[in-house]
Parts: C-alpha cells; structure tokens; sequence
C-alpha cells in the first residue's frame, strides 16, 4: 500500500478529498509524504450516519458476534502489517517503535476479542448484579444493566501512535455497539488513513462502524447529543479546552481524556550502584529516553534518585546515552529515530531551552556529547538528541514539574528521604504512571499506597519481574489506562472496564418475571418452566430460560460423612469430633459443604449422554446453613444464562454455554446452598 498523494477522510460511506492542502513531510528527510485534503466536510452527514446507520447496524449483531468480528479483523491487519511498517517509517519510527504501535494496535484488537468472548453475554444487555430483593413477598425486585448508549464516539487522538491510538479505543467502543468517528493528529494522519483502509476493505465491519476525519474537526462536536461521548488523547492544555467547551457541557456529553503527564520514576534508597535492581533503573530511564524519540504519554520524564547516588545514577545513564545511535531506522544499527515533525522538533528545543533557564538546572548529557544523526538527507530530518537534565533542588524548581519536553528528555531529582521522594512524586500533580524500583516489599507496601492517590498506574520493578515485565510505559490492554488531575482523570482500556464505560448503566425495579425479560437471566422468584423433558437433555438451542427442575430428597447421614471423609482425607473436627462439634457455635456435627454439594449434583445430574458436554466451574458459591447429620436436602436446578460463544467442538458440533443456578434446602425450606454451575452445551 502506497500513501495516496492527497489523505481522504471517509464521511457517510465516502471517501472524500481530492485537492491538496496541508504538506506532511517525512520525519526522516524532510520530504513531502503526502498532503491533507482542502475540501469542507459536512460533519451533520457524519453524525447522521454514525446514529442512523452505524447504530442499527452494529446492534443488529451481539456482543459475541461482535468479538468474533474484532478477532478477524486484528487476524486481517496482522497479514498486512508490512504494508503499515513501510508507511510508519516516514513518522521517524524504529521498527521497534512501529511494532508498539502497529502490532500493540493488532494485539489490543485480539485482547478485546478474548475479554468480549470470554466476559459478556449473548445479546445486546449485561446484567451488572445482584438482584437485589425490595419487596416483602419477593416480587418487587431491583437490579442494573448496561445497554448500548445509541450514540456515537468521536476518538480524537495524538500523532505519536497513529494506530494503537485509533484501535485501543475503537475496540472495546466497537465491542459496546458504538460506530465512532477517528480523528488523528494531522502530523501522522497518514498512517491512520492506511490502517482505516485496510478495515474497511477487510469488508468485516458492519457499514457506519467507523469514519475518519483528516484534518480540523469544525463544528462537529456541537453537533454531539448526550448519548454521544468524546473521548482525547493529547495534552493536557487541550484536553481543559475541549472539556470546557459550553455544548459538551450543556448537554452532559460524556469526555474521557487521557493527557501526557510528567510521569516519574522513583529509584528507592534501598538500592544500592551494587544491586540489578540500580541497572534495571538506568535502563528503564533510557528506554523511556529513546523509544519513540521519548514521544510517549507514559515516557519517564523525572527520575527521582537518592541524592546519595545521584552522582552513580547521572554517570550511568550518560554512559548508556552515548551508546544510543540516532539517526535514519533504515540503516542497521540504529536504535532512535526522528520526532515526528520538525514542528515538533521546534517545540522540544523550546521546551529543553526554558528548563534550563530555571535555576538549579544543568544539562547532564545532550546535543553537545557527539550528537549526529546517521542517513542521507537527515540534516532536514526531526531528529533530536537524547537530553537528560539535572535539578539539583526541585523542591523549589517549579518548572519541572510543570513543562513538558515531549521528546528523549527527562530530568534528575535527588531526595533526601522517601516522603521527600513521595512528595517529588506528587508535585507532577496527576500522572498516567509511575515506577518504583526496589528490592523491599516493605517500601513498596509504604509507596505505593501513597503515590495511588495521584497515578494511574503503578509500576513495581525488580530483579524478579524484571524478565516478564512490560515496561514502565507500556499500557496494556487488561489494565487502566488514564490518570487523575494533569492526566485528564480519564480511563482507558482495563479490560472490560472500558467496554462498560462506553455502555450507558441504568438501574431496573419491577417483578422477577420483568427483570428475567430484560436481563435475559434467571432470577429468583421468577415464574418457572416445569413438568417436561429434564433441561439437561436439551440442546443449547432448545433450552429456555427459567427451566427447571426440583429434585427428590436425601437425607445426609453418619455414614455419608464418614466415607466422603474417607475418600478425600477430610476429617475436620467439626464433621467427626461430636464433643468438640458440641462446643462449637453449631452445637452438633455438620456435613462437609462440598458433600453437600456432591450429594446435590447426584440428584439433578442427568447421567446418559447427552448434550450436556462438561462441567467447568462454579461462581457464586455460597453455604448458608449448616446441614446436621440426619437432615434432608434436595436441590432446585434452574437455567440461568446462556451464552453463544460461536464455537464449534472436535466433531463439528457447535457449543454454547449455559449457567445453571442451583439452590439446594433443607426439610424447613432453608437455603442451606446456593451457586452457579457453568456448562459446555452442545448444539443440535
């Protein structure tokens, strides 16, 4: 794939843009990649599309129809990742730095993908229990839902990850039954416009589920309602501008931002220039320093150290520095590219130039230690070099904890204790993450609780995690990202955390018979199906839910204990000591709970084969009463739950999954237990 001469946006179904406008020139060279288009959008045909057709579109498939569908898209992009590495070269990207954001884009796809199968429900509504019982007789009973917003997103996002930017919140948005509208950052647009591209003509995506707008937004976030929401990544100067703006306001528009932040990392004074956890430290910072050319949201931009080791950490990161190669990704051997623009260049240079105007400041290693870029044509390039400050009191430097050089820049801050280190830590007034490395689980039991209070995301590092982690300024799909105050107090990603916030929760009152209409779940109180075929004989499509069935009687004895203890080793004083079981709060010898449970699944367990595949869990388990020996128990199972998961077994045999609630009692009608058992169900 080439990049077109002049970016389209796609608008209503259309790709539109013929004539030139803005010149985006390759970080590299300098030369022209491409140019952003001069024609007007209209952005009311844009909403109108995202809320008459994005909206039926993608609600007419459900949660699990929509996981297969982002499966098979991130399985599409992968086999043409080449083409995305090729055109990501022009943004001054290594392919290391390319791989974070092409394939960190591909892989969020197939992370939301597993948590849509795996977490949510058949159907477009999740149930978000309990039932939670507000009447005397039981038939007025309260709960919450999360059901599709019927709006739209408009995904605003920054030119350092032009697509994971795009992908990390088209994914749990796209699995939430939301078309958004993307708009990237002009500089890398072209990158976006690919990977849009390619979705569109993977032919996978339901029609409206994703627009593009290159170029300026105008008026189209006036053009939002109160079911829509805006969601931002950039600075945290523009996301206060966007915030404020009297119609997101007025209308109660849900925004989410995630804004850089002048993120630390914290070297405890229990680490010694002796100890791998001091280089684990110094290559964290230089990571940090150059991947990207430091152009990351995450990137460490204060590095808090003991003051008694300042000396030992400013001499180690220096060494590691002068090893960096910065210069065209192309050439074998270098390990930094470009900043994305010159525009940018500029503005690191500016930002670099007025941190060491304030006092206390010096420059520890930066352009004057041997800088020069490797390449043809490079002098035209963005390239900046690796710049590491010193403030040698930044208690009182409020500079540093206020600018932001959003390039290969951070800045050295000696403490003198942990609070110190905290309260450094702090004065970032809200970041998207910071570091600890340590070797003590003390302090970081002491830290870390603390330093919550004002960061999203809490890196601990030492020589154990040291091989599996990730990274201090890696965001991962199963975990927040976002952070408090400068951060933008937002949240994203988290696992289904982020699919849920881009639902709309609403509380539900009414019968059970009502709440089980809605929720598509079982609920107690709830009318039953009884009298027919036992529902474990049934296949998953023929099974209904609210079919039940009430089992025979048992009655739980001496010798049942006795050979249920026998068999397992369980010989717990309460089930075979009658003077210590006296003397307990039950006054008597019970059964074991898990006996309990086992007599019970004999009675309701349907033994021929059948559709009924395996057994593979229990949620919500819960032993209510004790059971004596001599009590009589029996069981209600019921079909709670199913969920088509769109998979087929071994034999070709479609599977579903059904959750069964059991209720087991005892001769005076009490719940003695009461739990879920999950299923693998054959289809017919």
């Amino acid at each position: 794939m080439s990049v077109p001469s002049v970016l389209q946006s796609y608008i209503a179904g259309q790709w539109i843009g013929q004539q030139p406008a803005v010149a985006l020139r390759s970080a590299i060279h300098g030369q022209v990649v491409a140019h952003t288009h001069a024609e007007a959008l209209d952005f009311q045909a844009a909403v109108d599309h995202a809320r008459h057709v994005g909206v039926t579109e993608l609600l007419k498939t459900d949660f699990q129809q929509r996981a297969a569908i982002l499966k098979a898209l991130a399985k599409y992009l992968v086999g043409r990742k080449e083409e995305l590495y090729a055109i990501s070269a022009h943004t001054g990207a290594t392919r290391n730095d390319s791989w974070i954001d092409i394939e960190g884009g591909t892989g969020t796809l197939f992370a939301y993908a597993s948590i849509g199968s795996s977490e949510l429900p058949s159907g477009n509504v999740v149930h978000e229990g309990p039932v939670v019982t507000l009447g005397k007789s039981g038939q007025f009973v309260g709960t919450h839902i999360l059901a599709p917003r019927r709006g739209l997103a408009v995904h605003i996002n920054a030119f350092n990850f032009p697509v994971w930017g795009l992908l990390e919140k088209f994914a749990p948005g796209f699995l939430a039954g939301q078309p958004c509208i993307g708009k990237p950052a002009t500089a890398t647009s072209y990158l976006t416009e690919a990977v849009v591209r390619m979705m569109l003509e993977s032919g996978l995506l339901p029609q409206g589920a994703i627009q593009l707008v290159i170029g300026g937004t105008g008026d189209l976030l006036d053009r939002l309602n109160g079911q829509d929401m805006v969601t931002f990544t950039g600075s945290a100067d523009t996301a206060a501008q966007l915030r404020a703006r009297p119609h997101l306001l007025r209308h109660g528009i849900a925004f989410n931002a995630e804004a850089d932040s002048l993120n630390c990392a914290v070297l405890a004074d229990d680490v010694t220039p002796d100890d791998a956890e001091f280089d684990l430290f110094i290559k964290e910072v230089v990571r940090e320093m150059t991947v990207k050319a430091g152009q990351k949201c995450t990137a460490i931009r204060r590095a808090i150290v003991p003051r008694q080791h300042l000396d030992a950490v400013a001499q180690r990161l220096r060494d590691r520095l002068s090893k960096v190669v910065v210069g065209d990704p192309a050439i074998e051997g270098v390990k930094m590219g470009a900043l994305a623009s010159k525009a940018q260049q500029a503005d690191v240079a500016q930002r670099v130039s007025q941190l060491l105007a304030a006092p206390h400041m010096s420059l520890v290693f930066g352009e004057r230690d041997g800088f020069a870029p490797r390449g043809q044509g490079v002098a035209e390039g963005a390239f900046f070099s690796p710049t590491l400050l010193s403030c040698a009191q930044p208690m009182n430097v409020q500079a540093v904890h206020d600018l932001e050089a959003f390039g290969p820049v951070s800045t050295l801050m000696p403490y003198d204790d942990l609070d110190e280190a905290m309260a450094l830590a702090a004065r970032g007034q809200g970041s998207l993450v910071g570091s600890l490395i340590t070797k003590s689980p003390a302090v970081a039991a002491r830290v870390v609780p603390v330093a919550a209070a004002l960061h999203g995301r809490l890196h601990i590092l030492d020589s154990k995690s040291a091989a599996e982690s990730t990274g201090h300024g890696s965001p991962l799909p199963y975990l927040k990202h976002g952070g408090p105050g400068r951060a933008g107090g937002g949240e994203e990603l988290g696992g289904i955390r982020a699919v849920k916030h881009n639902l709309q929760r609403s509380a539900i009152q009414g019968s059970p018979d009502m709440v089980m209409a809605v929720t598509g779940e079982y609920v107690r109180g709830a009318t039953l199906i009884e009298g027919g075929q036992h529902p474990m004989r049934k296949a998953f499509e023929d099974l209904q839910i609210g079919e039940s069935l009430l089992t025979p009687e048992r009655v739980i004895s001496a010798e049942d204990v006795q050979a249920f203890g026998d068999l397992t080793g369980d010989t717990f004083y309460m089930h075979f000591d009658e003077e210590a079981a006296k003397a307990s709060p039950f006054g008597q010898r019970i059964a074991h709970g898990y006996l309990v449970l086992s007599a019970a699944a004999g009675l309701f367990v349907w033994t021929a084969p059948g559709p009924l595949l395996a057994n593979y869990g229990l949620d919500t388990l819960r032993f209510t009463k004790p059971v004596a020996l001599g009590d009589v128990i029996r069981a209600r199972l019921t079909a709670k739950r199913k969920i088509d998961r769109l998979k087929v077994g071994a034999d070709g045999k479609g599977q579903g999954v059904v959750a069964w609630d059991v209720e087991v009692t005892n001769q005076r009608g009490e719940v003695v237990a009461s739990y879920d058992i999950l299923t693998l169900v054959a289809k017919r």
